[in-house]
């Protein structure tokens, strides 16, 4: 059959159900119920691992030139890391809800937040990441630029007649938590949850869009400024290596990566704008079967930004409809 004779693709009408929370909530919370059981097991592993004792690293005399930095306080304390990595995120993304009413944006950008294992998003991502952070520092057991001080509270340093082995005599949980230095958790929770928000509000103001609006790449970018910021007064602090706050910030923002693209596709056209689920809704939207047949499979792939290009009728005014929270008809 030639090119001539082919008939035209069918368009995509983008017109069932607006899902809001009063409507669709119940049944998304029910479809993702094992990834909350995942994240309750990720808070009881991170938990337990900041219970046990880390590694003890061999610490000799000769070391403490290094590690004789002044033990201060925390220029950003540990309470507010997860005020700023986590809630102000959520608060954002339920004020966006507010105003577009798609209940698969909001449970997917919250439950995207918290993961390292990129099982579901925002708190996948900070989850994971600390899950990650602390496994890695209770292994390493690197002594943090203060450990002398915490070592010795006294300034009268004691060591090994033989290895050179440093006796500490100061507070145990002082010196247990000065093994903790790699990789820094004040970094990879920022990059983790603040990265994840980048990703989130690049998708949502079209940062992307090839229209060289500056003022989007600015928005996108602040809130990595402030994880850079955050990562930047732990080694001014003198509590950890510059090493420790690199580690921490890749870490951090390569599981958010790994957690957003696990949910929304990239921000990089009309497709961005919402989650992998509300495309779902849209070819499925009472949730009955799968959707078996090779031309709705292609309208998936479509809407999702994948290669195959089919006519999709008046698809960006209903695109901007919905951007606009309003139910497309």
């Amino acid at each position: 059959m030639s090119d001539q004779e082919m008939p035209p693709p069918q368009p995509i009408r983008l017109g069932p159900p607006h899902p809001y929370l009063k409507t669709h909530g119940s049944k998304v919370a029910r479809l993702h119920l094992f990834d909350w059981v995942v994240l309750a097991l990720l808070v009881a592993i991170d938990v337990g691992l900041n219970l046990i004792e880390p590694f003890h690293r061999f610490v000799g005399e000769d070391m403490m030139t290094d590690l004789r930095y002044p033990l201060k306080s925390n220029t950003v304390p540990v309470w507010a890391v997860p005020i700023y990595a986590v809630i102000g995120p959520i608060i954002i993304i339920v004020a966006i809800y507010m105003k577009r009413r798609n209940v698969y944006d909001m449970h997917h950008a919250i439950l995207g937040e918290f993961s390292t294992v990129a099982s579901a998003c925002l708190l996948f991502s900070v989850l994971i990441t600390g899950v990650l952070t602390d496994a890695i520092k209770d292994g390493v057991g690197r002594p943090r630029p203060n450990f002398f001080w915490r070592c010795f509270p006294d300034g009268v340093p004691k060591f090994n007649n033989i290895t050179t082995q440093v006796i500490c005599h100061g507070d145990p949980a002082v010196i247990k938590e000065g093994h903790k230095s790699f990789p820094s958790g004040h970094s990879s929770w920022s990059f983790a949850g603040l990265g994840f928000l980048s990703w989130y509000l690049a998708g949502k103001i079209k940062a992307f869009d090839r229209r060289g609006h500056v003022a989007k790449l600015c928005i996108v970018l602040l809130p990595l400024l402030l994880a850079a910021m955050v990562a930047v007064s732990r080694v001014s602090d003198y509590w950890h290596h510059w090493q420790d706050v690199f580690a921490g910030g890749i870490l951090g923002l390569v599981v958010a990566s790994f957690c957003y693209l696990q949910f929304f596709p990239p921000p990089s056209g009309d497709p961005g704008f919402w989650p992998h689920a509300y495309f779902e809704h849209i070819l499925n939207p009472e949730g009955e079967g799968q959707v078996q047949s090779t031309t709705n499979s292609n309208h998936r792939r479509s809407l999702s930004g994948g290669p195959v290009a089919m006519e999709m009728g008046n698809t960006n005014q209903e695109l901007g409809s919905m951007e606009e929270g309003r139910p497309v008809r």
